[in-house]
């Protein structure tokens, strides 16, 4: 640190006297510099020890606002911590090496030209790769029954925000909480943690009331319709939940109220008379999200009556600029109605002096929301609403009232948990041994990081309360913002119906999660990292592993006689699974996936590198050499298993098959060791990753253009009904064009044999044949329209 002060002290002294470092032009040795202070000028700890170099200062933030620098800087993250995984310096200089073309997978696409890692390796990393190599991890503990703490152990609850169960949740709305409490969960799982996942339903408050009117059912129908579907887009996910609930329960009810009569007994509540629109023409006080106007902060033309989504700002529906019945489009009229408060000036004190303490390991943006909100001073917010759908209010004189849904809807974590073990108490009143994780988009920050910790503090109890605080940026489709209600964006079930597997979906969603800042869903892009990184990188690694083994070593994993060059390469290994842990257990899962892509490009260099395809064909010595090449890979293959498993649940399941893999290899080490041993034998290797085309993602990206609503006319629209067409017959044979479809892609991954592939193949053409037939379209019609789909 001192030799660090000292160079910038010369700084400091050089920019005194001109405005850059090579005179008062932009040079390249202002970019060299710029790029290796990057890691400390954006190190919130570091800048307050050098924010009295103001020249320095100055000009490290106005090179950082120049286009060319701040576009490099979009795959980076910032701070110490955050540059961990990144090369020694953000621009460095490396001798061009000219590699051979690497061969190309069936399918036709090029695999990605293996990286040189730029990290070097010390004797004392190379010493621990030959000393780790023969160790074994840890087990983890297989226990039954419900989850619970231990002590001694690290127990980790995890939340993800409750969905509200008004609509289909969009890729937006999956990405920010359930997956990547999942991609958490597994991580933290295979590290041998005790975790406990739970989730479920928002099923309470005016939303499902607006969604019941629209739709002509009850609450409790939309209720029922709405977390069978949620469940449905989840288990297609493959998220992990130990307990998925929802808050229409008993529990909900006895604990929310439990609750609010501890908050009262303690003085924490108060009475207040609220003004509150009233519909005439519908004869009842409006709820927050029956009221639409304009913003009184920003101006927004359709801001809710509880939240403006342009500015994010929480606002009274009384405030909103003429307001209209979400109903009846009606303007409605102020009257005035008592209502509950939870007292939150009387908790100010403690929450700030919580936050102080806490909230230094949650995310950036969880900090300044939570801050920002407490900086002006709170307000009592209101806790009742005059609903009839909702966890009554126990009070005398409120009964007809129910209680707010952002009150009652966090309770729903606790509630849930009471659903799952009726030991929920140990998760719930023991901070001492439980570390509590939250899942969220940034929109859900202020109820989680004020109001829900204020309800719990109110109650004076020992409430387990949030550690680790950890929320999203946005992310937006295409060029515009997803909106569940305005149905813009792909949704849950539009993604299960493209054709493109779900761990296709989790891969592309982690790797475009907006971590630190907005990022964008494109369609391209889905298509070029998985033709990239997936298949070309990934894919081409594992599939280029077992098949050497299978076809040169009798699917059996060869001798390994490692030198120098492999012990490096382990050590490299090493280093990334090092990075690959630490970014883990912050939950920084956008950059952790990158060490997985970089230990299949190291794979992909040591095949590259040792040509074992040549080797096998050359003296005995050169057999041996590729054994090892062969061994180390598929022993590589096996360890992205384990650590693509967050990620690529499914994905690593099929990968273990073909490796005949013992469940034992499921544990993420601290070292890359020997888990296949010599003399095993892996299964049938067959690609795990299929390329996705061009002219599939056009199709897509215009089926999925618009409105949710307006695509099914559209699709009417281009497939108008043919006159006398046997609606039961056309859904009779798509059934079996959907059954034999399935059928035909069985036989090819079980490699069967050709005849057999034609003979199904041949009946999924004649089913299609009496489709288009059924629909009225000209011969060949119906094959065609599927033309550019897997089979």
């Amino acid at each position: 640190m001192a030799q660090l002060r000292s160079l910038l002290a010369v700084l400091e002294n050089i920019l005194a006297k001109q405005d850059h470092l090579a005179g008062n032009i932009l040079s390249v040795v202002d970019v060299l510099v710029w790029c290796d202070l990057y890691p400390v000028m954006t190190d919130t700890r570091m800048r307050k020890d050098v924010a009295k170099l103001s020249k320095t200062c100055s000009w490290f933030d106005k090179l950082a606002q120049h286009s060319s620098f701040s576009s490099s800087l979009a795959k980076f993250s910032t701070g110490l911590d955050g540059c961990r995984s990144a090369s020694l310096s953000l621009l460095s200089l490396h001798p061009q090496v000219k590699a051979s073309p690497l061969p190309v997978q069936t399918g036709g696409v090029a695999e990605a030209v293996p990286q040189p890692s730029l990290s070097t390796v010390d004797q004392a990393q190379l010493s621990a790769a030959q000393t780790g190599w023969t160790a074994k991890p840890k087990q983890n503990k297989d226990r039954k029954g419900p989850c619970l703490p231990h002590k001694g152990e690290r127990n980790i609850l995890i939340t993800s925000a409750l969905p509200y169960v008004n609509n289909v949740p969009h890729l937006g709305n999956i990405v920010g909480c359930v997956l990547s409490a999942d991609v958490y969960a597994r991580f933290a799982r295979l590290r041998g943690y005790n975790v406990l996942y739970v989730c479920g339903t928002d099923e309470y408050g005016t939303s499902t009331e607006t969604k019941a009117v629209e739709e002509g059912l009850t609450p409790r129908q939309i209720c029922d319709k709405y977390n069978k579907l949620h469940k449905e887009i989840y288990d297609w996910f493959n998220i992990s939940f130990d307990k998925f609930g929802r808050t229409t329960s008993q529990e909900q009810t006895e604990i929310a109220q439990d609750i609010f009569w501890s908050l009262h007994k303690e003085g924490c509540t108060k009475q207040d008379s609220v003004d509150q629109l009233y519909c005439t023409h519908c004869e009842r006080f409006l709820a927050d999200r029956f009221v639409e106007g304009g913003c009184p902060l920003c101006g927004y033309e359709d801001a809710r009556g509880d939240q403006c989504d342009s500015c994010g700002k929480l606002i009274n529906a009384s405030d909103l600029i003429s307001p209209r019945c979400k109903l009846c489009a009606r303007c409605p009229e102020v009257r005035t109605s008592n209502h509950l408060f939870l007292d939150l000036p009387k908790l100010e004190e403690r929450l700030v002096d919580w936050l102080e303490k806490t909230s230094d390991k949650w995310t950036s943006n969880a900090r300044i929301i939570a801050k920002s909100w407490v900086k002006g001073g709170l307000l009592p917010r209101c806790i009742t609403r005059d609903l009839k759908w909702g966890t009554p209010v126990p009070l005398e004189g409120f009964k007809d009232k129910v209680f707010y849904v952002w009150f009652d809807a966090p309770i729903g974590y606790i509630s849930i948990t009471a659903q799952y073990t009726e030991h929920w108490e140990k998760w719930w009143k023991d901070p001492d041994n439980v570390e509590y994780w939250q899942f969220m988009a940034k929109d859900n920050v202020p109820f989680h990081s004020v109001v829900f910790p204020c309800t719990l503090m109110g109650t004076n109890q020992n409430w387990t309360m949030v550690n680790r605080l950890m929320s999203t940026e946005y992310l937006n489709y295409e060029d515009a913002k997803f909106s569940k209600s305005r149905g813009v964006g792909v949704f849950g079930n539009d993604a299960q119906e493209t054709g493109i597997p779900a761990d296709v979906w989790r891969f592309y969603l982690m790797y475009s999660r907006p971590e630190n800042q907005d990022s964008a869903f494109k369609w391209e892009d889905l298509m070029t990292k998985n033709n990239s990184e997936l298949l070309a990188n990934l894919g081409n690694f594992i599939n280029r592993a077992t098949k050497f083994t299978k076809d040169n070593f009798n699917s059996t994993v060869p001798e390994m006689d490692l030198n120098n060059d492999d012990w490096e390469m382990v050590a490299r290994v090493n280093q990334e699974l090092g990075s690959y842990i630490n970014l883990l257990e912050d939950a920084r899962e956008r950059e952790a996936i990158t060490a997985v892509f970089n230990i299949s490009r190291l794979g992909n260099q040591l095949m590259q590198h040792n040509t074992p395809w040549k080797l096998v064909k050359g003296s005995a010595v050169d057999k041996s050499r590729a054994g090892t090449v062969v061994g180390l890979s598929v022993n590589l293959a096996c360890l992205l298993s384990v650590l693509v498993q967050p990620y690529l649940p499914n994905l690593s399941a099929r990968l273990q098959e073909q490796l005949a893999a013992p469940p034992t290899v499921n544990v993420i080490p601290e070292q890359f060791h020997m888990m296949l041993a010599p003399g095993h034998k892996i299964g049938e290797p067959s690609p795990l990753v299929e390329e996705i085309k061009a002219a599939t993602i056009e199709l897509l990206k215009a089926k999925y253009a618009g409105k949710q609503s307006e695509r099914g006319d559209k699709e009417k629209e281009k497939s108008p009904p043919a006159p006398g067409q046997d609606k039961e017959l056309v859904s009779q044979l798509e059934k079996q064009v959907a059954e034999q479809g399935d059928k035909v892609r069985q036989v090819k991954t079980n490699k069967a044999e050709k005849a057999l592939i034609d003979v199904e193949v041949k009946k999924l053409l004649d089913l299609k044949k009496q489709l288009g037939a059924a629909l009225g379209q000209p011969e060949g019609a119906a094959a065609g329209s599927k033309k550019g789909k897997k089979k």
